[in-house]
């Protein structure tokens, strides 16, 4: 792995990091997310301080260079993350519509009551 590489994934981890405890300490992130990018970030950082371990796994699962390794899990990473927010994306949207829908029904009600008071005052009069 080139040593441009390596700075680069430790500049990157220390960069995500240092975003995320920001985020976190602003209540902007969840904890539960930043998790995700804490273990990132540890990974890359993993990656580039023990370039022997990109040598060894790309060995083994025949990836010409540790480069193509390392960008590869990234990519696996984002691809896994990416899927989780879509699924949670589906689930708020669900979510949404049931509630537009119980809102529309309480506001039918309320109208259906009032109409059904004034016609009762209406009649006593």
């Amino acid at each position: 792995m080139s040593p441009i590489l390596r700075v680069v994934l430790i500049i990157g981890a220390f960069v995500a990091l240092s975003i995320v405890v920001k985020r976190v300490r602003k209540s902007k992130i969840r904890v539960a997310d930043s998790v995700y990018w804490v273990l990132c970030a540890v990974l890359m950082l993993l990656l580039a301080i023990f370039p022997g371990i990109a040598f060894f796994f790309s060995r083994l699962l025949g990836f010409l260079s540790p480069s193509n390794f390392v960008f590869c899990i990234i990519i696996m990473l984002m691809l896994v993350k990416l899927f989780n927010l879509s699924c949670d994306v589906s689930r708020l949207t669900d979510k949404t519509e049931q509630l537009a829908q119980e809102l529309a029904l309480h506001t039918k009600d309320e109208l259906d009551w009032r109409e059904a008071q004034t016609g009762i005052d209406s009649q006593k009069e």
